[in-house]
């Protein structure tokens, strides 16, 4: 099926919707404030999809949908903040009828110095933890015999899986710091964990995909600093040849509503083709056991809040924010289940 596909690398989201009608489809984009999330839900809606856009503020997300110009919900979700996430989550579980589509996107920001909360690089939080926290609230809700979760990662096609182990102790990312290296990091473990997820909803007939969105930055993040410092010099050059965000949108636009792409489920995606990444995408024992990773990390972080929710408070409803654990308790949820099944 995929070998048929008439579209690229050069290919618009816009290009890849033509001609499809998504009346009365209801599809989740994240990050719809710029960008390939922006792009992304502008040609969904053009093609008559009523599209839930998040974006970290609600400001942002309204902005987005006046700008999509046609039916659509903003909701604020701070991937990056849990008490956010699980607003965003109750929001939308509220909403009448099924999901058709769930659609992550991986616009991020090359911060100048390192930023951390609550004790954890914020990328590693907004890039992965937030994503796998949000699309798990909202599998059931997606459409079984034929819906869709789409979710962005880096490129693993080359380097982009670690082959050394992600340390507990660099969390925070306080023993090295560059821009683009939380990002790769952060990216990687989204594909492994899209696999995981494509198990685990077939028997639905709900398909999972990753995708890569072409870097507005570059590529290959685990060459070594010296690397690093070096594209980022040449990269005034280099973005003269990259994509628009209506490119980068191609492929995950393909995912979420093309007829092309029906039934095919638990691939990684980069320009509207099938990339042979990692061996290691393929590795399900990999794959299980980040997923109790983080769903630990997750559950860790929930369980202490509700220890210090405040009486009368529903703990079924209670924010996950991980100003509420402290750093003992933290340290242990993510002993429990340590990164280094990345090694």
């Amino acid at each position: 099926m995929a070998q048929s596909i008439p579209f690229g690398a050069r290919s618009t989201a816009d290009q890849v919707l033509a001609g499809i009608d998504l009346t009365r489809r209801r599809m989740v984009v994240t990050g719809c404030h710029r960008g390939t999330g922006l792009e992304m839900m502008k040609a969904l809606a053009a093609n008559g999809a009523h599209v839930i856009g998040l974006a970290r503020t609600l400001e942002d997300a309204r902005a987005a949908c006046h700008a999509a110009g046609a039916a659509s919900t903003p909701i604020a979700c701070d991937l990056a903040d849990f008490a956010s996430i699980d607003a965003a989550a109750d929001s939308i579980c509220g909403l009448p009828g099924p999901l058709d589509a769930v659609i992550t996107t991986a616009e991020h920001a090359d911060l100048p110095v390192l930023t951390r909360r609550d004790g954890i690089e914020i990328q590693l939080i907004a890039e992965y933890i937030g994503h796998f926290a949000l699309v798990n609230r909202l599998a059931d809700r997606v459409r079984g015999n034929g819906g869709r979760i789409v979710i962005a990662s880096n490129d693993v096609n080359m380097n982009h899986l670690p082959t050394e182990s992600v340390s507990l102790d660099d969390l925070d990312g306080r023993h090295v710091h560059e821009p683009l290296v939380p990002y790769g990091r952060a990216g990687s473990p989204n594909a492994i964990y899209a696999k995981e997820l494509a198990r685990r909803l077939a028997p639905r007939g709900v398909s999972v995909n990753a995708w890569g969105p072409p870097s507005v930055r570059g590529a290959k993040l685990n060459g070594g600093w010296a690397q690093i410092r070096a594209q980022r010099l040449f990269y005034p050059f280099a973005r003269l040849f990259m994509k628009s965000a209506g490119q980068r949108a191609a492929t995950a636009a393909l995912l979420a509503a093309s007829p092309l792409v029906a039934g095919i489920s638990g691939e990684y995606w980069s320009n509207c083709r099938i990339t042979r990444g990692n061996p290691r995408l393929a590795d399900e024992v990999l794959a299980k056991r980040l997923w109790d990773t983080s769903e630990q990390i997750v559950a860790a972080i929930g369980a202490a809040n509700v220890s210090r929710a405040a009486p009368g408070c529903d703990p079924r409803r209670l924010a996950m924010h991980p100003s509420c654990v402290d750093d003992g308790e933290l340290r242990q949820a993510m002993d429990l289940c340590t990164w280094r099944v990345l090694e």
